[in-house]
């Protein structure tokens, strides 16, 4: 937006440079010219009026000492022609200038028939033909010859050259100078729009890890984009205590069900052996789910947890970190007859995340694949780099998801209908979404041959160093 708003400047300043500097040029060529065919006319006039007598007495040869002088003293060619178009006197005796030729000839003709001169061409500095002027020779209203003068116009032109080089540089120094200008008004302007732009950017990360917003109004810029940034540090407030009101609830609400949820829990089982036969399975029922909701209430304060968890990033070796917590789910895949194989395309690989996540992300995904994978098969763990990317991929051997389902697994609360019987409270895969999110990456799930389901994290790579 810099460049397309300094650009724009630029342009209109360019415009109003050659809109004043083109004018102002051609009027400079046409002072030169008109100073120059005024000054050439005198002459010419002048020598048209002293050729009347001699014409007139045929002595015009009387008129060739003053045209030599004139030609050696200013460089100027004039000749005399009588009314028959025959040339009485010369300011370059012995040759006979070429008076035959283009505007000379045309020229002579104009003067002969009675016309005067007028102005030529505009003189621009690379046009190289001299300036003629035929002015007739009138004695009492009658043509009785004609006086040409064929003049050079070198200085001029350099003169010409001179002021219109002048007028380029100036237009230069005019660009440059807006330039200089333009860069602190466009920066002052924009900077405004620059922090909006940043603090969208850092918007959602600060918000969702808890952290205060940094005002985006800083004083300084237009007072529309000032009114604009301080509407966006009010939303940004805004949106940020909506969401630090919310997160708090759902952790306050969900600690404060764990106690009364205990409670109930162990009057229920002080209630076994003292129910009747007709009402024991209502009270199996109770427990169970007791238990259930104690589950969603310890997922619900996971959620919390995760979604509170800071933004910053740090190196974490995703090997090791994997390998321990399948060790600590070893007891619980022995217990189901489930094998936990995990494989590795390095010793170390690193991985960018938040502190403790990539542990959260396994316990969810372990979670899940050993609640439906079938006894006596296997959960397979992969870990594997690949240019600036690390996956992390957890395939079990059970039902599976149907291809529609793929895209809504990873939404809060959601279940396939096939799963209903099912522990759990559809939380998993949405808390590790929100992690993998939470650190440049993505989830994707896969359905691979052979049945059951595969959870495919993809994380930013992280120095080693």
């Amino acid at each position: 937006m810099r460049v397309r708003l300094l650009g724009i400047v630029l342009a209109l300043v360019a415009l109003l440079v050659v809109g004043l500097g083109v004018p102002l040029a051609l009027s400079v060529a046409q002072r030169e010219q008109q100073d120059l065919f005024l000054d050439r006319l005198t002459d010419t006039s002048r020598y048209a009026s002293l050729a009347q007598r001699p014409l007139l007495d045929q002595e015009a040869e009387a008129l060739q000492d003053e045209l030599i002088s004139f030609h050696v003293t200013y460089d100027i060619d004039a000749v005399v022609f009588n009314r028959d178009r025959v040339p009485v006197a010369t300011s370059v005796p012995g040759e006979q200038p070429p008076f035959q030729a283009g505007d000379v000839t045309q020229a002579l003709d104009d003067a002969l028939s009675g016309k005067h001169p007028e102005p030529a061409s505009l003189l621009l500095p690379w046009n190289t033909a001299p300036l003629v002027i035929a002015e007739p020779v009138l004695v009492d209203g009658e043509v009785q010859g004609a006086v040409i003068t064929r003049s050079p116009t070198g200085p001029a032109r350099g003169r010409v050259a001179f002021w219109w080089a002048v007028i380029l540089v100036g237009g230069a120094l005019a660009l440059g100078l807006a330039v200089l200008v333009a860069l602190p008004l466009v920066g002052w302007t924009l900077r405004p729009v620059r922090r909006l732009d940043q603090a969208t950017g850092s918007l959602v990360a600060a918000v969702m890890s808890g952290r205060q917003v940094p005002p985006v109004d800083d004083g300084h810029g237009p007072a529309e984009l000032r009114h604009l940034s301080r509407s966006f540090d009010q939303m940004a407030a805004s949106v940020s205590d909506t969401l630090a009101a919310q997160r708090a609830f759902v952790a306050d609400a969900s600690h404060q069900l764990r106690n009364p949820l205990t409670a109930l829990r162990l009057r229920l089982g002080n209630l076994e052996g003292h129910v009747d036969e007709e009402e024991a399975e209502h009270h199996v029922a109770a427990m169970a789910e007791t238990d259930r909701l104690s589950q969603i209430v310890d997922d619900l304060l996971a959620m919390a947890r995760a979604e509170g968890m800071g933004s910053e990033l740090v190196p974490v070796d995703v090997v090791a970190t994997v390998a321990t917590r399948m060790t600590d789910w070893e007891a619980v895949a022995d217990f189901r007859t489930v094998r936990l194989n995990l494989t590795t395309s390095a010793d170390q690989v690193y991985a960018s995340a938040p502190p403790r996540s990539v542990e959260a992300m396994l316990d969810a995904l372990l979670d899940n694949a050993l609640k439906f994978t079938a006894e006596g098969t296997s959960v397979d763990v992969d870990i594997a780099a690949a240019g600036d990317r690390v996956s992390i991929s957890v395939r079990d051997h059970g039902p599976g998801l149907r291809p529609d389902e793929l895209d809504r697994a990873t939404d809060r609360f959601w279940r396939s209908s096939a799963h209903q019987n099912v522990t759990g409270s559809g939380l998993g895969l949405a808390i590790t979404r929100r992690l993998v999110e939470r650190a440049g990456g993505t989830v994707r799930l896969e359905l691979p041959d052979g049945g059951g389901l595969r959870v495919v994290l993809e994380l930013l790579a992280a120095d080693q160093s």
